[in-house]
């Protein structure tokens, strides 16, 4: 059977491929170009809007409720204008956009075509809201730690004569344990700043993934851990890893430190080539409840904890930071049901380069 023919005047537009809302009106004020963009964000068919008045199609207002065509007047307003910035207009209803516009005029200044661009503002009300969280979250986790740094601090400097050696021990190491927690926050803020501008700066060298790992391990042990918690695997030989060595740790170190504080039972970390022989696959897996398969999609956004989390349990920025740092080497991470129970975070990255050599 013969594909049907587009209709007259509905062929397929170019502008239909632009990822923004894109309305372009004659020097009638007649709509001729309304692309698929335009026809999403306001749910306004082609067939309605092509050949009309743009004005009587897509009436906009400000916030404080004019009519946005009257009070720009595009067509007998100034003749020296070319465009008008981004700004927020609302449809009827309620429905906000992100609109710019732009003219171009005849030699005697009148307009040919009147263009408008369309953004939905949902996406930027989210980052704007993303952002607020993440002050008002890093704001609440560093009153804790610096509240208990100035405490300490004052009482030391007010009645240092009052206080044995080791009561003055246990204040110092406290302050000390405190400033290091203001410290990671601070590089948490900072890595989620850097991942979000695309600006993280890799420093490869050959790394011993294997090493990396043992030494992760180690730290925690150190820290009071188990020895017996933790089971190391080396599976098959890897290829020459060019990595970031710090990068590398600070994503195996909140891997590992998730599945300490979140899961249960033995730690187990395997290392092994990935399944293309052209790089490493590492997996975390713990023995605890797993992650609920409705919340599979989240786990790596910015603020998420799982079932029962509470900000005791941290920012929830680690496994969003993890997620970029390893996306930074060109690798990717899942998470799925470990075989044994609970979770398990996989993650892949390719051998690389060092940095001279890209």
């Amino acid at each position: 059977m013969a594909a049907r023919a587009p209709a007259p005047g509905f062929e397929r537009d170019p502008a239909d491929d632009l990822p923004d809302g894109l309305l372009v009106a004659d020097r009638e004020a007649r709509i001729v170009t309304f692309n698929a963009a335009a026809r999403r964000m306001t749910g306004i068919a082609a067939a309605d809007a092509i050949g009309r008045d743009f004005r009587d199609v897509l009436p906009l207002h400000d916030a404080e409720g004019r009519d946005w065509w009257k009070c720009l007047d595009p067509y007998e307003g100034l003749s020296t204008r070319t465009r008008h910035p981004e700004q927020t207009l609302f449809r009827p209803g309620g429905a906000e956009l992100l609109v710019t516009a732009s003219y171009r005029r005849d030699a005697e200044g009148r307009v040919e075509r009147f263009t408008v661009c369309l953004r939905d503002a949902q996406q930027r009300a989210r980052r704007e809201r993303d952002r607020a969280d993440l002050v008002s979250t890093v704001a609440h986790e560093l009153r804790s730690p610096l509240t208990s740094v100035k405490g300490f601090t004052a009482t030391l400097l007010a009645k240092w004569h009052r206080f044995n050696d080791d009561q003055k021990r246990v204040m110092l190491e406290t302050v000390n344990a405190d400033a290091d927690r203001v410290t990671r926050l601070i590089t948490e803020l900072l890595d989620v700043s850097r991942i979000e501008a695309g600006r993280l700066e890799m420093r490869r060298q050959v790394v011993d993934l294997a090493e990396e790992v043992r030494k992760v391990i180690a730290g925690r042990v150190a820290a009071g851990e188990p020895e017996d918690r933790f089971r190391f695997e080396v599976r098959g030989e890897l290829p020459e890893m060019w990595l970031d060595p710090d990068k590398v740790d600070q994503i195996l170190g909140n891997l590992v430190e998730n599945a300490v504080r979140h899961g249960a039972g033995t730690v187990t970390i395997v290392v092994e080539p990935d399944a293309h022989k052209e790089g490493a696959a590492v997996s975390v897996r713990d023995e605890g409840e797993g992650i609920p398969p409705e919340a599979v999609q989240r786990v790596f956004r910015q603020f998420w904890r799982g079932p029962g989390g509470n900000r005791r349990g941290g920012t929830g920025l680690g496994l969003y930071i993890v997620k970029g740092l390893v996306e930074a080497h060109g690798g990717v991470i899942t998470v799925r049901r470990a075989p044994g129970g609970g979770a398990e975070f996989r993650f892949t990255v390719p051998a690389g380069a060092p940095d001279y050599a890209v």
